[in-house]
């Protein structure tokens, strides 16, 4: 990563040393005391033949159910919507970090569930674990941050005249996420990593960009074209109810990755700011991350952990079904150097404290004397 052109940031690794010591000597001492593999487990892949089980069938009752009422349509193509949002989490999520079976071949197997879901999971490798987890928070880099002016999430970013209705149109903005993921974000991201020098060579970009194609022609072959032919309704409806289970994919989407991030209470690193964080790694995943609901066991499973963001960050080589045991010893740890912890009780309480930060960021800058 450092000899990209796409890094300036340097973190300071003496900078609360000691407590990236403790805390890792701590959790793989969890580890080799329990005899446990840090990867996931029989029980994920059930859960993720259940859940692959679950969506195969909600497809085919779409297609071949006979139900012609376009509200239980409406309600199928939802649930198909959910569907890929918990295959996205709970499985490709673990199985693209490498964390979902110590199997390598079953991990790669799982990791092709990107492509199931139309979306390039090299394309995702890039953007999510090197960028993003690499340099949560920070402008420029973690794209995560980046809506090209649309919301402004950080007090650092500009604030534009549309920002004062960010908080109403924010939700419209997280519903179409992945519909343009799968149709042209991988093509510019291919692109702009290209330009960046995150990519080896010509011939990698000339091997994605096919990759990308070979995807985008099944996926949309698949979920939309498929339908059309075969449901009885005109091209448009099912052309919006296609629309409507993206829109359920990516506004669930959305909300769970923002309410980890864009917080009151995160930090945000503005580009102008010195090259050196003044940070530690592990420090820094701290003050830039959040968790919620860690009580809810259910919504756990069905986000595969994601609600233990603080500790996903912290050990992304790790599986998210070991996270509930693991926070614990990240809290504890936190304490005793007199870090924070951020964490809310409930899911919604989360998603309104997003809310509220965007809110916020939607009134003008003060101005400076």
């Amino acid at each position: 990563m450092s000899k990209t052109k796409f890094v300036r940031y340097q973190f300071c690794n003496t900078t609360n040393k000691e407590f990236a010591t403790t805390l890792l000597e701590r959790v793989n001492n969890y580890f080799t005391e329990n005899k446990l593999e840090k990867t996931g487990n029989t029980k994920l892949v059930v859960k993720s033949f259940v859940i692959y089980a679950a969506y195969i069938a909600t497809y085919a009752a779409i297609l071949f159910g006979g139900f012609t009422n376009l509200w239980v349509q409406l309600g199928l193509w939802s649930l198909l919507g959910l569907g890929a949002a918990v295959i996205g989490t709970a499985v490709m999520h673990d199985a693209l970090h490498g964390t979902f079976s110590k199997n390598k071949k079953l991990n790669e197997l799982m990791s092709r569930s990107a492509e199931f879901l139309g979306v390039n999971g090299e394309m995702w490798k890039i953007q999510h674990n090197m960028l993003h987890h690499s340099f949560t928070n920070i402008e420029d880099i973690d794209s995560d941050l980046d809506t090209y002016n649309t919301l402004r999430f950080t007090p650092n970013q500009p604030r534009y005249w549309h920002h004062r209705f960010q908080f109403l149109y924010a939700p419209i903005l997280y519903g179409i996420l992945t519909i343009v993921w799968v149709s042209v974000k991988d093509f510019t991201s291919l692109v702009n990593y290209k330009n960046k020098g995150l990519l080896r060579g010509k011939k990698t970009f000339s091997k994605q960009m096919k990759r990308n194609i070979i995807i985008k022609v099944l996926y949309f072959s698949t979920f939309l074209v498929l339908p059309i032919v075969v449901l009885p309704h005109a091209w448009w409806i099912t052309a919006l109810l296609f629309f409507a289970m993206h829109f359920v994919l990516g506004l669930f989407l959305a909300i769970v990755f923002q309410t980890a991030h864009v917080m009151p209470q995160t930090t945000y690193v503005a580009p102008q700011e010195v090259p050196t964080i003044k940070e530690n790694w592990f420090v820094h995943q701290i003050l830039t991350t959040s968790n919620f609901a860690m009580k809810n066991r259910l919504l756990s499973e069905i986000i595969g952990g994601l609600n233990y963001q603080v500790e996903h960050h912290l050990f992304p080589n790790i599986s998210h079904i070991h996270y509930p045991k693991i926070s614990k010893i990240v809290e504890q740890t936190t304490k005793e150097f007199n870090l924070p912890y951020f964490s809310h009780k409930t899911f919604m309480g989360a998603i309104y404290r997003h809310f509220q930060h965007i809110y916020q960021l939607s009134k003008p800058v003060p101005a400076t004397a």
